[in-house]
């Protein structure tokens, strides 16, 4: 990657704003003053700016959040803070999360820069399973189990879902996995058979399962073999 590049990224400044610092003599590259910006960086240099080490992105992130309510799974928005204001990484936005929860849903959200990893997740071929705690409003009826195993209709829409799993753990404490993403599916699930959602959190995608040690709003970067689980999604 070009200095300049990799400045501008780091920076959040532009390649002419990136030309005066490197003027400057501010930035060294293995202690070395650089002040061109087409110098060619290796990935084993250390970079850095008026003393502050740069950090160099060697190849694709990968991270789970405990995601708290009121914040939204966009990289920008001008109404809502956004999960990014978590993410205490260089470059962080150019992360993305690898299928959105609503602004008042909690719980396990994946982000990544690897745009094919992501598809995998949320890609309606893969049928990436992904279980969610739901608190409701009304004792569940006896019957929503095996109506949500045939399919339900959701208003609005002309086909089934597909077969959901419910596990009941108190009249009105369910846990509930799909395995697709339709818009706001685990609510309108349950409105289709009387309920309401009144709390709702994502506890696993595919295999990988929300860490217990995260508080709301914590982080920590994927295992390996959590990464390579989403790999090996059937196509």
């Amino acid at each position: 990657m070009r200095l300049d590049k990799f400045l501008s990224q780091q920076l959040g400044i532009s390649r002419n704003e990136v030309g005066r610092e490197l003027r400057t003599g501010l930035v060294t590259v293995d202690d070395e003053i650089i002040k061109t910006g087409a110098y060619k960086l290796k990935p084993d240099q250390q970079i850095a700016y008026d003393g502050t080490i740069l950090q160099q992105l060697n190849g694709p992130r990968y991270f789970m959040l405990n995601k708290p309510q009121g914040y939204v799974c966009s990289t920008d928005d001008p109404a809502n803070p956004t999960i990014l204001y978590f993410i205490n990484e260089p470059v962080a936005h150019k992360l993305h999360s690898a299928g959105r929860l609503d602004i008042d849903t909690t719980g396990l959200v994946l982000l990544t820069d690897d745009g094919q990893w992501s598809h995998r997740i949320t890609s309606p071929k893969h049928h990436c399973e992904k279980t969610y705690l739901v608190t409701l409003e009304y004792p569940i009826s006896e019957d929503a189990s095996s109506k949500f195993l045939e399919g339900v209709l959701l208003n609005g829409e002309k086909t089934l879902t597909k077969p959901a799993q419910l596990e009941i753990i108190e009249p009105q404490i369910v846990r509930l996995t799909i395995s697709e993403g339709r818009y706001h599916q685990v609510k309108r699930m349950f409105a289709a058979v009387g309920n309401h959602v009144v709390g709702l959190h994502r506890e696993r995608i595919g295999e990988i399962y929300l860490d217990s040690e995260l508080e709301p709003g914590e982080y920590r970067a994927l295992t390996e073999s959590e990464i390579n689980s989403i790999h090996i999604l059937i196509l």
